[in-house]
């Protein structure tokens, strides 16, 4: 029997990087990474990396055509918010422009899974539907583009878009690695007593939600939305509160809304002037804002994720307190276990 074959676009990144591991502890299959960026020092060795830019059509269509993918995962995308125009972000609308292309014209591809962003909708905003849209940034405005552009296309395999959430977890950069860096050196604060409520997702759980997928019938999934996120939503105060308890940080210090308005109206102003100052309103309002996502989709597909958010912490902390140890697979890999079972399933 043939092994599956997997490819992941954006392989270097956060989601990619872990879940390229992931399906290699599972056993899925061959897993190849694409990116133009380097591989991060703990993939496995077992897994093959081309240094690939996905907006050099020649160069992607080649590869493509001879690994003959069964899988794809379509990760790779600029996804900070810097950009100050839709061609900042060409990566995101041409790039996937260039992959629909390639899988054109090869015959080994069962399913793809299409990376878009919670953000296609602002923060606070709450969509009607999958084709309700509202972003508030370019970045947002390229991820709404990509997705018409895949639901115009008439695609012969099985596909579906998937809208992670805030992903945290070993191997996060900004902003979420920020949120616990303050947190552990004591600077964090809450804003009085308000109980904001977000949906967040650790990364361990996105990349079983993902597997999950690639695993299920087509019919569950084929040309469906998917936000992806842990089941439960988060009250900020209370998860930063754990934070601080399993790290050892002491009490969270609360101040006064007004104060701290006033103090991210003057970081603002400061980084107006490139001063670098963290606190703006625009972290301000992000911080008092519910952001809560329809997850009963993936909820229906996968139903029960292998970390609690505890063991996710704990897990996290490790990380970033021994950051640099976790260069090598087999450190890494420890990450990723859970006193939850995980089920290592058969091939798809």
């Amino acid at each position: 029997m043939s092994k599956n074959i997997f490819l992941i676009t954006g392989g270097s990144g956060f989601i990619g990087s872990y879940l390229s591991n992931y399906i290699h502890l599972l056993q899925l299959g061959e897993i190849y990474i694409v990116d133009k960026e380097k591989p991060p020092k703990y993939i496995n060795k077992n897994i093959f990396y081309k240094k690939i830019d996905i907006l050099n059509l020649e160069s992607l269509e080649k590869f493509i055509c001879s690994v003959k993918p069964n899988y794809i995962f379509h990760l790779a995308a600029r996804t900070d918010l810097r950009g100050n125009s839709l061609e900042s972000y060409k990566n995101n609308i041409v790039g996937t422009e260039n992959i629909i292309k390639c899988t054109k014209k090869v015959k080994s591809i069962k399913r793809i899974i299409f990376a878009s962003s919670m953000l296609v909708c602002k923060v606070g905003y709450k969509p009607k539907n999958e084709f309700d849209y509202c972003p508030s940034n370019f970045y947002g405005m390229s991820k709404v583009i990509m997705e018409k552009l895949i639901r115009k296309e008439s695609l012969k395999y099985s596909w579906c878009i998937v809208r992670p959430t805030s992903i945290w977890g070993p191997g996060f950069k900004e902003p979420y690695k920020n949120f616990f860096n303050l947190i552990l050196q004591k600077k964090y604060f809450h804003i009085g007593n308000k109980k904001t409520l977000k949906t967040y997702g650790y990364i361990g759980n996105i990349a079983h939600q993902l597997i999950e997928l690639i695993t299920k019938e087509g019919k569950l999934i084929n040309r469906k939305t998917f936000y992806l996120g842990d089941n439960s939503k988060y009250n900020i105060r209370e998860w930063a509160d754990e934070i601080s308890k399993l790290s050892i940080s002491g009490e969270i210090k609360t101040l006064p809304p007004k104060l701290v308005f006033i103090l991210s109206l003057i970081g603002t102003l400061l980084n107006k002037f490139k001063i670098k100052i963290p606190l703006t309103l625009f972290r301000f309002k992000n911080m008092t804002t519910d952001n809560i996502l329809d997850l009963e989709p993936i909820k229906k597909v996968s139903q029960k994720l292998p970390f609690n958010r505890e063991d996710a912490i704990k897990l996290t902390l490790k990380w970033i307190l021994n950051e640099m140890k976790y260069d090598s697979y087999n450190e890494f890999k420890k990450l990723m276990r859970t006193n939850s079972k995980i089920i290592f399933r058969k091939s798809p």
